[in-house]
């Protein structure tokens, strides 16, 4: 067992992390902006990944429709935990729904899709990408959902999501696997290149967006928020995985997915709507820098 977890600490673990420390490294001594690297992976890098990937993928129905309920279901449930554990703690509404937000929105871009294809091989990209964008999307609708009920407004925006452009990019995706139609040679080649520059952009992103950050507070809540995310998001997926009856690599990625850390994005949602941001952000780098620890031993299980 020991041995195993080395071998993946070394294998899975630091490839990925260390695309990340590039970019903190790099971010402020090459003046790179998060901003720009971001933008450029939302607008191309990310809808030609989900082309790529979904569009040759072969799921039938069924399955697809227990993915999707169970990714949403993760969301919710999560979302609930974390809420439910700071009324347990007695805190503030705005603390509560800053819980919320960080349980149920993981990065299950930037780090769950390497380390899933690292992990579990390239066949798992294809349930990864399909959580990828389910949990994505639903845990910004309730980010964004419990960010405005305590601040008032954002239902508006959270609705906003189903104009990006990774859920646009499904619709022709989904036409050429079941029409099995060609897709036209140099296109295909043109999304194959920009997919393929999808994770190392995302990861040197972060490092840079984690390198902007305004630094770290090591207080109490902020080690319970990390937990409620590392933790109890694999506990929650485990159980829902069951009730859905997803199984095998889709049940595993699910898992793996789950116990990703809070998602940068989570920072920024918490700054538009000035929802403890200091703690946010606190918590984002707390959970990224646990999670070498919890998804090393998190791999070893799946």
């Amino acid at each position: 067992m020991f041995l195993q977890l080395i071998d993946i600490f070394v294998t899975v673990i630091t490839p990925v992390f260390s695309l990340v420390g590039i970019g903190y490294v790099a971010g402020p001594r090459l003046k790179l902006e998060a901003r720009t690297l971001s933008r450029s992976a939302y607008y191309l890098f990310i809808p030609a990944f989900v082309f790529d990937v979904i569009s040759k993928a072969q799921v039938e129905a069924g399955e697809l429709g227990r993915m999707v309920g169970l990714g949403i279901a993760i969301v919710l449930v999560t979302a609930m935990l974390g809420a439910g554990v700071a009324l347990l703690l007695r805190r503030p509404k705005p603390v509560i729904a800053a819980f919320a937000l960080i349980a149920s929105f993981g990065n299950v871009g930037n780090f769950g899709l390497p380390l899933i294809e690292f992990r579990l091989g390239g066949d798992a990209l294809i349930p990864a990408t399909i959580y990828f964008l389910t949990i994505s999307l639903s845990a910004f609708v309730v980010g964004v959902g419990a960010a405005g009920y305590v601040r008032g407004g954002g239902l508006s925006a959270a609705l906003s999501v189903l104009k990006t452009p990774a859920l646009l990019a499904m619709i022709p995706a989904f036409f050429f696997a079941r029409t099995g139609a060609a897709i036209p040679l140099p296109i295909e080649r043109i999304i194959s290149l920009l997919a393929a520059a999808m994770i190392p952009v995302m990861l040197v992103a972060l490092g840079v967006q984690l390198a902007s950050s305004t630094g770290l507070r090591l207080e109490r809540d902020v080690w319970v928020a990390s937990g409620a995310r590392l933790l109890g998001g694999p506990v929650a997926a485990a159980l829902l995985a069951l009730i859905f009856g997803v199984e095998g690599a889709s049940r595993a990625t699910a898992i793996v997915q789950s116990g990703m850390p809070a998602a940068v994005l989570t920072s920024i949602i918490a700054l538009e709507y000035d929802l403890l941001p200091d703690f946010v952000t606190s918590t984002v780098l707390f959970s990224t820098l646990a999670s070498v620890l919890t998804l090393t031993l998190l791999l070893a299980m799946v």
